[in-house]
């Protein structure tokens, strides 16, 4: 696979990653089988699929503690990437950006993922009680120590407090000014995706302008794009979707004409081609900055998200996908 490179460091990894998310968390909990996302993970390295992109919140823990035991025996083939600052109780989260705290969670997140480094720590969320900049300190501690290479920023998104008439990323490029005067940004996560373009006004260019990788959340719209989900089939109640605007039936039924959209180019490459690889191809070809990272929990999902990486979109398909309606449904 094509491999990209993240932040000042070149830290080199495949085009395409692995949202570990799904294996133990939000998603369709009576479908997260262990062994099933075990072999997942190995079949994405093999693959050359070599972002693995968790956080210690997901589970809580449990997503490391399953990754941990893949990277004992495949440490050298893994892009190990890993988030700080979100504590999860019951029926609630809330953040933790106290210096002691994120020293305390890297060492806890080594052990579990049973490695002596993570090559890329993110924030997953300022603690608006503490100065960002204070974590970022602590953080940037973390990399002298040999306990982390890079850093990254997770973007605040559609429910980040977004002011009337601010844009939906304002508040993410006050928070990476403000830490890269601290220490440097390697990476951005934010979501994109062909139904949600947003971050292409402003926090790509921002990323592309200093040399910072884009890890391109949710790039199939939380499921949506592949066009495997029937509007008013439901969800499982611990299913995030469930309570998502965006996945009423009437709103998923509304913006069916995205889906055929992307159906309409993928017949155009060949009858294995998939909406779901053309979807993928859509965000990576957004920049050579940008790696989009699906969440999967099963081997054929992984083994289709990578083959996206051979995809080529023409210049007629992207005018096609650029003039598809605009997604209806809040994010709020």
């Amino acid at each position: 696979m094509e491999r990209r490179t993240i932040g000042a460091g070149a830290l080199a990894v495949g085009t395409v990653g692995l949202g570990c998310m799904p294996m133990s968390w939000a998603y369709n909990g009576s479908r997260q089988r262990g062994d099933e996302s075990a072999r997942a993970v190995h079949r994405a390295l093999d693959l050359g699929v070599t972002l693995l992109d968790t956080a210690d919140m997901y589970g809580p823990f449990t997503n490391e503690l399953l990754l941990g035991r893949i990277l004992r025996e495949r440490r050298a083939e893994a892009f190990v990437s890993t988030k700080v600052g979100l504590l999860v109780g019951d029926q609630h989260i809330v953040a933790n950006g106290r210096p002691g705290y994120v020293r305390r969670a890297c060492d806890a997140s080594l052990r579990r993922l049973q490695t002596d480094v993570i090559d890329l720590y993110q924030l997953h969320r300022a603690d608006p009680e503490i100065p960002v900049e204070e974590t970022w300190g602590a953080m940037a501690e973390l990399v002298q120590a040999g306990k982390v290479r890079a850093l990254g920023l997770c973007a605040l998104g559609a429910r980040g407090g977004r002011r009337s008439g601010a844009r939906l990323h304002d508040a993410t490029l006050r928070q990476l000014q403000r830490v890269q005067q601290v220490f440097p940004v390697s990476a951005v996560q934010a979501e994109l995706s062909v139904w949600s373009p947003e971050a292409l006004e402003a926090l790509l260019p921002w990323c592309e302008a200093r040399g910072v990788g884009f890890l391109a959340a949710m790039p199939l719209g939380n499921g949506f794009l592949t066009g495997t989900l029937t509007p008013g089939e439901g969800f499982e109640p611990d299913d995030v979707r469930a309570r998502h605007p965006r996945f009423t039936a009437e709103m998923m039924a509304a913006n069916q004409p995205i889906v055929a959209g992307l159906r309409r180019v993928a017949r155009r490459h060949g009858p294995e081609v998939t909406a779901a690889q053309v979807a993928l191809a859509w965000v990576r070809g957004r920049g050579r900055h940008v790696i989009p990272v699906p969440g999967t929990k099963q081997c054929r999902w992984v083994t289709e998200n990578a083959a996206s990486a051979d995809l080529r979109l023409t210049p007629g398909d992207l005018a096609e996908l650029g003039s598809l309606p605009a997604a209806q449904g809040s994010w709020d």
